[in-house]
């Protein structure tokens, strides 16, 4: 949750995309749960169930909202077969359910219309961010970095980021609202058989949650070794006249072939995980069908309890809830797959540069005199490579630096042009 959070100010300059995806997702949930309700009264009248009401049914309150639903729906069939026949009430209720569905497909596309905004934007802004930061951070920064992991970070650690987290965007309203629009609507019907759904979803859940919890450990590892992927290939092409010049194909060859088979056998486990939570989630949903099935089937041939249509409508209900829970299953994967490249990510934009100027630096706009090195001393690591250096380099003079390789001659270049601060000395032009 904490990556959620960092990664939370990117989401804020398209926050009026995200109200919309909002206001666009509580629709199709309220419209994906009427389109089934809405089945009923023609089932009804398909079937011929329900008792002839001729007077207007009277709304008792919420806890009657069932009863009255049913009174209604039996009332409007009553009067309108009597005026209008049995077929012109069917083809009216056909079309008012196609109407619902219409209407729950349109917001279903509004709501995915403009969430594309809010995750391709972030996805722009964060890779914007990313690069300012590389160019922003000093030289040291990459002799301790390989160039390929950077790259794999930019790249495919971005997209991951926007794949996961940002995905959770379009599902953190849609979905729940359709699972509690959708339990409001088998409530109405029939609160004896929703009893089992409630009990589903929290074993369910937990249950899935086992499975997931290695699932950020797995990803860490398929993202380092992508970075590793790319960073051998990076090296060989840059060196490619070096690898050749001193026949080592065969063993840089070697290296990317153990590199890519360590990336195999860790995308296969991330892999497996990820695919167990569809199938998991969906044989829990038909665990929880098949004792609707028998319930409900007795409330419907032994009790008479609730008739068929409701029943079929109920049945239809339970099975929508199956849909939305799969997708919140893959979520919560993704977050926790989302983590590990979130971090990594967030790993270089949350790097100090140690190089910085102070307050009302002087501003050199000219060079007049030369370059005055005096007393500087340097080290990489544990390693001195300069102490209590000294040189003058007047202007328009060239002064040669001769020594063996890693004296240090490239070190003075690198502290002159400030690739790195000295510990001590000074360097004053």
């Amino acid at each position: 949750m904490k990556y959620i959070k960092k990664i939370y100010p990117f989401v804020l300059p398209y926050k009026k995309y995200a109200f919309l995806n909002i206001f666009a997702n509580i629709f199709y949930a309220l419209f994906s749960t009427l389109s089934m309700v809405a089945l009923i009264p023609m089932l009804k009248v398909m079937f011929g169930e329900g008792k002839p009401i001729t007077e207007t049914p009277k709304f008792e309150g919420l806890l009657h909202l069932g009863d009255f639903f049913n009174n209604y729906s039996s009332y409007y069939i009553t009067t309108t077969s009597a005026e209008k026949g049995e077929v012109y009430t069917l083809t009216i209720l056909v079309v008012l359910i196609i109407s619902l569905f219409l209407l729950k497909n349109l917001f279903n596309y509004m709501g995915l219309f403009y969430i594309a905004y809010l995750r391709n934007g972030v996805l722009k802004d964060l890779r914007d961010k990313l690069y300012k930061k590389i160019v922003e951070l000093p030289i040291s920064f990459y002799s301790e970095k390989r160039k390929g992991d950077i790259i794999a970070r930019m790249t495919s650690d971005v997209q991951e980021v926007q794949n996961s987290f940002l995905a959770v965007l379009e599902l953190i309203v849609k979905e729940p609202l359709t699972i509690i629009f959708t339990i409001i609507g088998m409530l109405v019907i029939s609160p004896k058989l929703t009893l089992f759904v409630f009990i589903f979803i929290p074993v369910s859940g937990y249950i899935i949650s086992l499975i997931g919890k290695q699932l950020k450990k797995k990803s860490d590892k398929v993202q380092q070794e992508n970075g590793h992927i790319l960073s051998n290939l990076e090296e060989t092409l840059s060196g490619l006249k070096i690898i050749k010049a001193f026949n080592a194909e065969g063993r840089f060859t070697n290296i990317f072939q153990q590199s890519t088979q360590r990336h195999f056998h860790f995308s296969n486990d991330l892999m497996h995980r990820k695919n167990l939570a569809s199938p998991v989630s969906e044989f829990l949903g038909i665990i929880v069908i098949a004792i609707l099935l028998l319930y409900g089937g007795r409330m419907v041939v032994l009790e008479g309890t609730l008739d068929g249509a409701s029943f079929i409508t109920y049945m239809g209900l339970a099975y929508n809830i199956l849909t939305p829970a799969k997708a919140i299953s893959k979520a919560s994967y993704g977050v926790k797959k989302g983590n590990a490249a979130a971090e990594r990510v967030l790993s270089v934009l949350e790097t100090k540069n140690p190089i910085h100027n102070k307050e009302n630096a002087i501003k050199k706009e000219n060079f007049e005199n030369g370059i005055s090195i005096k007393n500087i001393s340097f080290r990489y690591d544990d390693y001195d490579v300069l102490k209590n250096f000294s040189i003058e380099v007047p202007k328009g003079k060239t002064i040669a630096l001769v020594g063996q390789s890693g004296s240090g001659k490239s070190t003075i270049a690198n502290l002159v042009t400030r690739f790195y601060d000295i510990e001590r000395g000074e360097i004053l032009i």
